[in-house]
């Protein structure tokens, strides 16, 4: 091959890569993206976090809790979870605390995700 193939080879990598980074990262969102890496560093942060949602009883009543990183992760393990479960569950985004990436208290449930 000539040099100016292996150019155009790596530069079409290049860009494939920059597609796939920037289409993983637009899931999460720029505001996770901080919650996450303050997550990750293991400080007390409070802010939005997608949240895999437990629910037992009659009326419902919300028993656990787990921290997610992603839109995709929090749906496979809510299906899952339902095939092996009688509780309800359900994935949102919440505003919540987060202590050494655990979920110690959701403050607001702002939107459920299908």
């Amino acid at each position: 091959m000539s040099k100016v193939k292996i150019f155009f080879i790596l530069i079409g990598l290049f860009v494939l890569y920059k597609g796939y980074t920037a289409f993983r990262d637009f899931e999460i969102g720029v505001g996770n993206r901080a919650v996450d890496i303050k997550v990750k560093s293991g400080g007390d942060v409070e802010g939005e976090v997608i949240a895999l949602m437990m629910y037992f009883g009659e009326p419902l009543k919300l028993k656990e809790h787990l921290y997610t990183a992603s839109r995709s992760e929090c749906l496979n393990l809510k299906e899952n979870a339902e095939n092996n479960s009688s509780a309800f569950y359900k994935c949102s985004r919440v505003n919540a605390k987060i202590v050494q990436g655990k979920i110690i208290e959701v403050i607001e449930e702002l939107e459920v995700i299908q």
